[in-house]
């Protein structure tokens, strides 16, 4: 059983995927947003090529826990995704992945070039961990 970890952004998609036993997470690759049908197809060929049986995206939220400025969006990107994919998609809270990932980045000295060119899918890596971690307490299976 393999999840598939997405952290959308307003430019890039960062990718992260779970071994094959649900357990762990790794950041897998960033996308660059060219259109919703391209974006599509490429999660989609990602799903196939890596045998996915779950999709988790990211649901922005406020500190207050409202929805985000782009909750909708992402929500009906997420929606399509499934519909294309036939996978299932559940939505997952993403408050301060992005703050977390640019902070372990920085205790990493890394290079401010190299930092935003992986932080959306070292935030795609936490979200999909976070996830895994609630899945494995929760005793939910996949």
């Amino acid at each position: 059983m393999r999840v598939l970890g997405i952290d959308m952004g307003q430019k890039r998609i960062g990718i992260a995927i779970s071994d094959e036993m649900g357990i762990t997470a790794q950041a897998l690759k960033t996308l660059e947003r060219i259109g919703a049908e391209a974006d599509l197809e490429a999660i989609c060929s990602l799903v196939r090529e890596y045998g996915v049986t779950e999709i988790v995206i990211g649901y922005p939220r406020n500190l207050n826990g409202t929805p985000g400025r782009h909750a909708e969006e992402y929500a009906a990107f997420g929606r399509e995704l499934q519909k294309k994919s036939g996978v299932p998609v559940c939505f997952w809270d993403e408050r301060l992945t992005t703050v977390a990932a640019e902070k372990a980045l920085l205790e990493g000295n890394m290079e401010r070039r190299r930092r935003r060119r992986v932080i959306d899918r070292v935030a795609a890596c936490l979200l999909l961990e976070s996830y895994l971690n609630w899945r494995r307490i929760e005793g939910v299976e996949g």
